[in-house]
């Protein structure tokens, strides 16, 4: 099917994976604001319920690590708002480990959750996309992707892993009026980074590390990191694809 030329105004439907705070929570806000109905999906019942009801969405119960959660959550969205056309993946995890303390139990949970989470969504929605001849899809990647990161070392390689495979799902579905992009924030203050940074014992000096790396010598806000996703996911994006997009005070500058 040739692409569409929707009307810029049109409300779509999205899916947000960890949606329910920090990055997430922004991004759902960010395109409740421009006029979409937002499936808030995640872990976390009540948090999402809250997020859900402050946007006027609906929360869905999503694991990325599942893809039978995965079918059945965007199944529910579609039969509360309509098909997916807008799908962000936000959801992720890890922990700061040196790479020689970390096993193959840790390797897995991190891929699974940051990459295959994103496969799996991907996997589900894109057909659709597809079929319609319109679709945006944004994956959330990291800065630590572009230019390492001590103590992420394995979710560096699994969010670089999301920048190569957005770069190829966009070239093979671009003839479809589907993009796909990525969008790198640095470090950014959210509930996520706070636990990491409690449980590695050492938290104010690495904290105080990621400041001085970044030429703006703050941590992000979400809502900077939601304004990139929004924009991306709308129809003024339509001839931007298979681009990585830095949100990150300069900590990389490409």
């Amino acid at each position: 099917m040739p692409p569409t030329t929707p009307d810029p105004a049109t409300p779509r439907t999205a899916f947000v994976t960890g949606g329910a705070r920090g990055i997430g929570r922004a991004i759902c806000e960010a395109l409740a604001a421009d006029g979409h109905r937002v499936a808030v999906a995640d872990l976390l019942p009540d948090e999402t319920k809250q997020t859900a009801e402050a946007i006027d969405g609906i929360a869905v119960h999503a694991d990325v690590t599942d893809a039978a959660s995965i079918h059945q959550a965007v199944t529910n969205t579609e039969l509360e708002f309509g098909p997916v056309e807008i799908l962000v993946n936000n959801a992720g995890w890890d922990q700061l480990i040196p790479f020689l303390d970390t096993d193959e139990e840790f390797w897995d949970r991190v891929i699974d959750i940051n990459f295959k989470g994103a496969l799996r969504t991907c996997r589900r929605v894109v057909p659709e996309m597809v079929d319609a001849g319109y679709g945006r899809i944004v994956n959330i990647g990291s800065d630590a992707a572009r230019v390492g990161s001590s103590l992420e070392a394995v979710y560096s390689g699994a969010k670089g892993g999301v920048i190569s495979f957005t770069k190829t799902l966009a070239r093979e579905t671009a003839r479809y009026g589907v993009t796909a992009n990525v969008v790198c924030p640095g470090p950014t203050d959210t509930p996520m980074l706070q636990e990491m940074l409690a449980a590695g014992g050492s938290g104010e000096k690495v904290l105080e590390g990621m400041k001085r790396a970044v030429p703006m010598r703050r941590l992000a806000q979400p809502h900077e990191i939601a304004v990139a996703v929004a924009f991306l996911a709308s129809d003024r994006a339509g001839f931007v694809t298979g681009q990585t997009l830095s949100v990150s005070g300069g900590l990389t500058m490409a």
